[in-house]
Parts: C-alpha cells; sequence; structure tokens
C-alpha cells in the first residue's frame, strides 16, 4: 500500500478487498461508490480515494461513462483488526462541540487535554469521525470540521429540507424496499426497544437512525434524493451523538420508524409518507426545547 495513503484508505482498501473475495466477485463487475459507502458504514468521499488508490496497483479500472470496474482479483490483505473508536470519547467530542469548547479547527492535543485521553484513542475517534464525513485532516497539522457548529435555526432549516425530500422519495413512482431490508431494520428497532438505555446509545441509535432514513432515500431510485440524506446524516451526526432528549423521545421515534415500515411493507406509501411528515414534524419541535 502506499505510504501516501491515510490509515482511514487503508483500511477502506482492506475492506473493498474482503467485499470482493466474499461476493466472489470476478473482473469485469462493477464496483459502485454508493453502495460501497452504505454497506461500509462511511462517505462516499473515501471510498472514491480508496478506490482510486486501488486502481493505482492495477486492482480497479475506471470505464468512461460505466465507472469503477474489477481489473483483476487482488490478495487477501490480513490484518490484525484495530479495536474500533471508543463510544464514549465520541460522544465526549460531540459534547464538547456543541458547548463550544473544541472549535472548527483543532489539534489532536488539544483534544486530549479537553478529554483526557491518551493519544491512541483520540487518534481511532478522528479517524472514525473522518470516515464518517463529519471532520478532516489539514494539511499540514490539525483536524477541522466540514460546517460550523449548527445553532436551532440551522437544525430547523435541516428538518424543514428533510421534509420535502424524504415525503417525495416515499411516494417516487420507483420507490422500492427488499423485504431482506425492513426485516433487518424492524428486528434493530425492536431490539432498541427491548434493550436498557445507556449514555453510549445515543451513538446506536443515531447509526440505526440514519440507516432507516438512507434506505427510505435510496429506495426512491434518485440518486440526489439519495446524496442530500447522506449529507444530511453527515450534518446531524455530532449533535445526535450528543443526545439530549431521553429514552422517553427513543421510545417514540422506534415506534413510529416501525409504523411507517409497516405501511410500507403493505404498500400503503402514501400513509407512510403522511406518517414520515408527522415524524420528522414531531422531532422538529425537539429542537426548540
Amino acid at each position: 500500500m502506499s505510504d501516501a495513503s491515510t490509515p482511514l484508505q487503508q483500511d477502506l482498501m482492506r475492506r473493498i478487498v474482503e467485499v470482493i473475495h466474499k461476493d466472489n466477485l470476478q473482473p469485469g463487475a462493477p464496483l459502485r461508490q454508493s453502495q460501497l459507502a452504505e454497506r461500509l458504514r462511511v462517505s462516499r468521499t473515501p471510498v472514491r480515494m480508496a478506490l482510486e488508490l486501488l486502481e493505482a496497483q492495477g486492482v480497479v479500472r475506471h470505464e468512461p461513462n460505466r465507472g469503477m470496474r474489477l481489473a483483476s482479483i487482488p490478495p487477501m490483505i490480513e490484518i490484525s483488526k484495530a479495536p474500533p473508536a471508543d463510544e464514549e470519547l465520541l460522544i465526549a467530542i460531540a459534547r464538547l462541540r456543541r458547548e463550544g469548547e473544541l472549535p472548527e479547527q483543532f489539534a489532536e492535543l488539544e483534544l486530549m487535554r479537553l478529554t483526557g485521553r491518551e493519544r491512541t484513542p483520540v487518534r481511532q475517534a478522528l479517524i472514525k469521525l473522518e470516515g464518517l464525513g463529519v471532520l478532516q485532516r489539514r494539511k499540514g497539522y490539525g483536524w477541522q470540521f466540514f460546517d460550523p457548529a449548527r445553532d436551532m435555526r440551522a437544525r430547523e432549516e435541516s428538518y424543514n429540507f428533510r421534509l420535502l425530500i424524504e415525503c417525495a422519495a416515499i411516494l417516487s413512482p420507483e420507490f422500492s424496499l427488499s423485504a431482506e431490508w425492513i426485516r433487518s431494520m424492524r428486528a434493530r428497532h425492536e431490539a432498541m426497544l427491548a434493550g436498557p438505555w445507556t449514555e453510549t446509545s445515543s451513538v446506536t441509535l443515531f447509526e440505526m437512525n440514519a440507516e432507516f432514513h438512507l434506505g427510505i432515500s435510496a429506495a426512491s431510485g434518485n440518486r440526489y434524493i439519495e446524496e442530500a440524506m447522506n449529507r444530511q446524516n453527515q450534518l446531524r451526526r455530532l449533535s445526535n451523538y450528543n443526545w439530549q432528549h431521553g429514552s422517553g423521545r427513543v421510545a417514540v421515534t422506534c415506534r413510529e420508524h416501525l409504523e411507517i415500515l409497516d405501511r410500507l411493507e403493505h404498500g400503503e406509501n402514501e400513509v407512510a409518507a403522511a406518517l414520515m411528515r408527522r415524524h420528522l414534524s414531531g422531532a422538529r419541535g425537539t429542537v426548540r426545547r
């Protein structure tokens, strides 16, 4: 692997190779950024960069008007898996950002001082957030959030925008959800309802929530709706990691999602769109509290 690649890109290259072997892909098979990003639970930009690095190694080739294709089957890359990012640390970063203690541009040493944590877990947390599209490395030194901290008005505007695109997604003539996705999403929501709520549950809750809304947006068959929802998930990730609404709101969210899934499963898309409008309007109301 190239010495110029970041740890995140190296990890994604390995994981893409794992997908190639797991799915038994053959030369000529398409490697779509959107599908890989959803499967690997990262944003498209680092996936594109990882594919470009694999292209430089002859594993992938770019074909005009057809995108990335598998050029040759690479050998599996054996690695010792690094421990996952500490969810308590992710929540601490979200809280520091929300309270204005962590500026738009910062250094790792500053974050270590604010959290009282060692360099290794801090670096792992930053790489995790980089992969999720929350922040990026600055040229030369330090890190930078992609967007300024969002105030109440910005969060309300986000919900207003989502009311437009998510309801339209469900009413799209091309809307289609797989039965497998619905079953998986229902099981995850039911597990969330049944399990105990702890502070670190907020990370699991948000990622499940994000996949729910992104999956419905992607089912519209409209790439621009899907891309817009993916961007909204990136924008709201940190504020939702620092959950402020208690376990009661968690139960409301899960039950409303399950009701929407039930309607979609039975082909009642107009009812599901109305339920989505009610769900997002209710969530928007929590911003003012």
